[in-house]
């Protein structure tokens, strides 16, 4: 291959894969774009099925797309793969166990990475261990590019650029929901349950990491943000609070740190939380979270929660992948309340003020979370860092999607094509 592929889809055989081939097929011929892609993994005959299943998807003959055979384990089948395009898109999880060789791999062919990893741990040590070798590279490292978590980064984002005067905390409010009739069969695969396992174990070394790795330390700002009761129903939202596990918290806040060291900006406070129907689910979700919290620490804890996902989430997740038809009826909605003052106060100023006298409401909405609004965020994660490369950072490095398309035209193509970003209200 004498010229590099533009994007090459790496795990294009699992779920989340095979979903973003339809998009990337959209995504690189609309405007008038003629990007090129390829497929890889393990598997060629395997990228071949994937492919020719994919036809009906998208009305074309999918046949001649490149298709290179590599695998986590090997390190010269990654740097061939990586040395044949300039940005990979990883679908390949889970990521605290195969991510960080994909890593690797770019830094030493100059390649770009995005990926839809949510381990927390594994994110913030990539930073650690190689945002200045990305940066010498001239490369762009960008995780959480998936529903984990562009809504919530690129959402405060964009609600910090609708607010006018300064901006003191943000609370969010994240909801999933099935329409009805629901379908059987649980919401989300088996891998993904896999990565949120190995995320959550890896929870008591990220205190020692982030000692390392954010030397400087934030002012402490006020009104400081509480987390809201144990049990606490919210009218705004109309649902009682649980607060949120994932890996959003802490990507925002890395991108909120990265605003303050770098562009001067007031850091913004923020919690976000999990809507739920009643008190009595506030009760079980908090039940079954002791108990995977608690197993999770000892290895053979984690063997028992592996080996019984659909028991320890409730039906959530479990061994067979869900279907079409379950996935087609999940909604997913984000609401943001964001507080603060009318005017501009500098970073500096860490004092208490006079309350905040200003609000904002905004929304972030799509559907299918798992395998369609995630599919579509990262691939056009990975166009936009192609296509708009003065609108990216200034150099290379390992960002988080907020601070990576800040200032790109992400969320404007997001919600051309069923991501939806919307303030509702400012008081």
């Amino acid at each position: 291959m004498s010229e590099r592929l533009d994007i090459i889809l790496f795990g294009a055989t699992g779920l989340t894969g095979k979903n973003c081939l339809k998009y990337l097929y959209k995504f690189t011929k609309l405007h008038g774009r003629s990007l090129t892609w390829g497929v890889a993994g393990r598997s060629k005959v395997k990228l071949e099925t994937v492919l020719e299943e994919c036809v009906p998807q998208t009305g074309q003959d999918l046949t001649k797309i490149p298709i290179i055979v590599a695998d986590v384990n090997d390190s010269d089948s990654l740097n061939k793969m990586t040395s044949q395009t300039r940005l990979i898109i990883n679908c390949c999880g889970p990521f605290d166990i195969y991510g960080e060789a994909v890593i690797i791999a770019c830094l030493e062919t100059g390649t770009h990475h995005i990926d839809v990893a949510g381990e927390t741990f594994f994110m913030e040590n990539m930073q650690y261990k190689y945002n200045r070798l990305a940066a010498q590279a001239g490369i762009y490292v960008v995780s959480a590019c998936g529903v984990d978590s562009i809504p919530a980064d690129l959402g405060i984002v964009f609600l910090q650029q609708n607010f006018k005067g300064t901006l003191n905390s943000v609370e969010w409010y994240v909801r999933l929901a099935e329409k009805e009739p629901k379908s059987p069969g649980p919401l989300l695969n088996f891998t993904t349950w896999e990565s949120a396992i190995e995320g959550i174990g890896k929870l008591p070394q990220i205190s020692t990491l982030r000692k390392k790795l954010f030397k400087k330390k934030i002012p402490n700002y006020e009104p400081p943000l509480s987390l809201r009761p144990q049990m606490y129903k919210s009218d705004l939202a109309k649902a009682w609070l649980v607060p949120f596990l994932g890996a959003d918290r802490a990507v925002v806040n890395r991108t909120q740190r990265y605003f303050y060291e770098h562009k001067n900006k007031r850091p913004i406070q923020v919690n976000p939380y999990k809507a739920v129907g009643s008190a009595a689910s506030v009760q079980f979700i908090n039940f079954y979270k002791n108990i995977i919290l608690f197993l999770v620490k000892y290895k053979y804890g984690r063997k028992l929660l592996l080996s019984f996902p659909s028991f320890f989430t409730a039906g959530m997740f479990g061994f067979e992948n869900p279907s079409d038809e379950k996935n087609a009826k999940i909604s997913y909605d984000i609401v943001f309340h964001g507080v603060g003052w009318d005017e501009e106060i500098p970073p500096s100023d860490t004092s208490f003020r006079n309350p905040p006298n200003k609000s904002i409401i905004g929304h972030v909405s799509g559907m299918n979370p798992g395998y369609g609004l995630t599919c579509i965020c990262v691939t056009l994660s990975a166009i936009v860092l192609l296509t708009e490369p003065k609108n990216m950072p200034e150099e290379g490095g390992v960002y988080t999607p907020g601070a990576a398309f800040a200032k790109t035209s992400l969320v404007k193509q997001l919600n051309e094509h069923g991501v939806t970003f919307e303030i509702k209200s400012k008081m």
